[in-house]
């Protein structure tokens, strides 16, 4: 059987593809199947070793689900918050919560205003940007990549996590793609709550969390080369 596999970040620089189209055999688990492609692209192995992540048909993957015939395999390092760009923005829109990625600029009052239940009095806002200096070396440029409906699909998950853990009303999560200048706005989290702790906590979890698992990388630029920002394992 076939199945469409898709790399992202320094992965797809090494298999040197974004998407390949995969032979497998019937009744094969994801753990199994990931094993096969790795054997196929030893490369990647050789990169990551154990710290590579999976996904089948944009969630992660357990390894004990069988593959079927047209699957979505995704191939990816840990994230790190890239290239490749679109026009569009995808969106998801609930009562509780916006959850966005785009590739026009982001405006933080805007996005923050958006977020204005009538039980809160205020919101608490993380406003990401890029910076110039990290540990010593001068970046010129950000470029973000993302695996789009799976990261949409992740924060909508954060964002209804968070509401499980902490006393909050409403979150919004828009992140940027695309080439970024210092100074520039990567992400804004905005958080809607009665009471303002319960925001703040639920605002810096929510970040943290973000660049755990939402499927967002980073390719730095400097003077003298470039280089994939790698996130921690899950």
């Amino acid at each position: 059987m076939k199945v469409t596999v898709l790399f992202f970040g320094a992965a797809k620089e090494i298999v040197g593809a974004d998407a390949i189209e995969f032979d497998l055999p019937p009744q094969i688990s994801a753990a199994a199947a990931f094993r096969e492609i790795l054997q196929t692209y030893s490369a990647l192995s050789e990169k990551f070793g154990k710290s590579l992540l999976f996904a089948v048909n944009q969630a992660y993957a357990s390894g004990d689900e069988i593959i079927q015939n047209g699957d979505e395999l995704a191939i990816f390092p840990p994230v790190s918050g890239g290239s490749g760009e679109s026009p569009k923005s995808d969106e998801i829109r609930t009562e509780t919560g916006i959850f966005k990625l785009t590739f026009e600029p982001l405006n933080v009052g805007e996005i923050a205003r958006q977020v204005v239940p009538p039980t809160c009095g205020a919101i608490v806002t993380l406003d990401g940007f890029v910076r110039e200096w990290t540990k010593g070396k001068q970046t010129e440029y950000l470029v973000y990549e993302a695996y789009e409906p799976m990261a949409l699909a992740e924060m909508q998950k954060l964002g209804a996590l968070a509401r499980e853990k902490f006393e909050i009303a409403h979150v919004a999560i828009v992140h940027r793609l695309g080439r970024l200048e210092i100074g520039e706005t990567s992400i804004v989290i905005a958080v809607a709550a009665p009471h303002r702790r319960s925001a703040f906590e639920a605002c810096e979890w929510i970040i943290k969390e973000l660049k755990r698992t939402v499927p967002i990388w980073k390719k730095e630029f400097y003077a003298d080369g470039s280089a994939w920002i790698e996130g921690e394992k899950i």
